[in-house]
């Protein structure tokens, strides 16, 4: 298999979750110097766990293959798709405001809010399936791939709360001081990797509790 086709999730042929993040780095970073705004949607199909309990995997990665269709009808042809795993798919929009980008992908959840056919190759179902969304953009949202991934999984995230089947664009959110406990090692670690990378160590914190929530998907609770 050569270097592209490792790039492309087998299944749906979007970007896989590191290749994705990759050329959102570059594109992010031509947006910058450009001057010129640039979008992400976050997307999570609803009770996806559930619906592959119920019915078996290949009917699940069926469901997967028709909502990567479904994107593909409704967004723009320049726009970058990927497959962040399991069933959250992502989509980078160029030189695209927030709320461009959210009627995009409200036009994918409005198509695929209907009862459809799904096979596992030899037998065929009926089944509804629904899609939660969260947008954020640069230069609203932040500067940084992490900063506005970060936006774009919350808004998902109050999507989810809100009761599913909806699209939502980011907001500021309020930091909340959480006081922790840390070895001397630890910060002493931190402190340099802060030194080297010209960020602040907020932000490293930030950033590595939005990889551990990732990891651990606490949005399947609500999914």
């Amino acid at each position: 298999m050569n270097e592209q086709n490792n790039e492309r999730d087998a299944l749906t042929g979007f970007l896989t979750h590191t290749a994705f993040e990759k050329l959102f780095a570059q594109y992010l970073q031509a947006a910058i110097e450009k001057g010129e705004a640039l979008s992400i949607a976050v997307a999570d199909l609803d009770s996806f766990r559930r619906f592959n309990n119920t019915y078996g995997q290949s009917f699940g990665n069926d469901a997967l293959r028709k909502m990567a269709e479904c994107f593909r009808q409704h967004i723009p042809e320049n726009a970058v798709t990927g497959r962040f795993g399991g069933e959250e798919f992502i989509v980078l929009f160029l030189k695209t405001e927030r709320e461009e980008a959210f009627l995009a992908v409200e036009r994918v959840r409005m198509d695929w809010d209907i009862e459809r056919e799904f096979s596992d190759g030899q037998n065929i179902i009926s089944a509804k399936l629904t899609l939660s969304g969260g947008v954020a953009a640069y230069p609203a949202d932040g500067t940084t791939v992490a900063e506005i991934l970060r936006k774009a999984e919350q808004a998902l995230y109050r999507a989810k709360v809100s009761g599913r089947n909806r699209i939502c664009i980011a907001q500021e959110e309020r930091m909340i001081p959480k006081t922790a406990h840390y070895t001397a090692t630890q910060l002493e670690r931190l402190a340099q990797l802060a030194k080297e990378q010209e960020v602040p160590e907020a932000l490293l914190l930030r950033e590595a509790l939005d990889c551990l929530l990732r990891k651990y998907t606490v949005s399947e609770k609500l999914s």
